[in-house]
């Protein structure tokens, strides 16, 4: 938290981050420290692990992101720098669940994390960029809330799915889009259809994830064949592999 807070002033100093944008990065702070807390006693860690480390550093940088957009409805803020964090964020997605296999410290715990990380970046992405593209982009980053709202009703939804590398990469291209979009360097007409694409390629894998879920439910008398709660719901880009064969 100390260092998150510590990033918020170096915007503040470099980047002009108003108080909008200092007072959401201090909440995104704190709401972090209360979640990791809770949910390490919870599990009776011994140690945070070097791969949790690494997912802690993208945490702060989406911190950052988040701040950034915060401000951005009250003031210009610079696309450079937000655009930077995020995409670092991203392409340390891919070292965290390296670190975890080479150093045999993968957990639920890390691999919860590391998704949770990746759906709030996606989620503050879409904000950005629906700024100047509209609200319709808004439905690539809270898909996955509502995925996991409609698991809390229907359990089914909670089962395990198969490894699927098309759902992956459908999940990896949603930030990829997005930070492509963010950045502003295509015209709007491209952004528009990149993004466009973008969500029914995810409308998509969602589609067909429910559709298997529901089969394997309905075959197994209406239950989930594995409740595996712990693991990233479909469509979240999460390119760790630290809670099984395909997450």
């Amino acid at each position: 938290m100390g260092v998150q807070l510590l990033v918020l002033e170096v915007l503040c100093r470099v980047s002009g981050l108003g108080t909008i944008g200092w007072l959401t990065g201090c909440v995104f702070a704190v709401a972090t420290w209360a979640v990791l807390t809770v949910a390490l006693r919870r599990t009776w860690t011994t140690s945070f692990g070097p791969a949790n480390r690494v997912t802690l550093a993208r945490t702060i940088l989406v911190g950052g992101v988040t701040a950034l957009v915060a401000d951005s409805f009250g003031r210009p803020v610079p696309v450079t720098v937000l655009i930077a964090f995020a995409a670092v964020a991203l392409i340390l997605d891919a070292v965290d669940g390296q670190v975890a296999r080479r150093t045999g410290t993968a957990t639920p715990l890390g691999a919860r994390f590391d998704m949770e990380v990746d759906a709030f970046l996606i989620l503050v992405l879409c904000v950005h960029v629906a700024i100047p593209l509209g609200a319709w982009v808004l439905s690539i980053g809270l898909m996955r809330y509502a995925f996991v709202a409609a698991s809390w009703v229907l359990p089914w939804l909670r089962g395990d799915l198969p490894h699927s590398m098309a759902r992956k990469t459908v999940a990896a291209l949603q930030g990829v889009v997005l930070v492509v979009a963010g950045a502003g360097i295509l015209p709007r007409a491209s952004e528009v259809t990149a993004v466009a694409m973008a969500l029914g390629l995810l409308v998509w894998s969602f589609g067909r994830d429910v559709r298997w879920l529901w089969r394997a439910g309905k075959g197994a008398g209406g239950t989930p064949v594995t409740v595996v709660p712990e693991r990233a719901p479909v469509g979240i880009p999460v390119t760790s592999r630290r809670a099984g064969p395909d997450r």
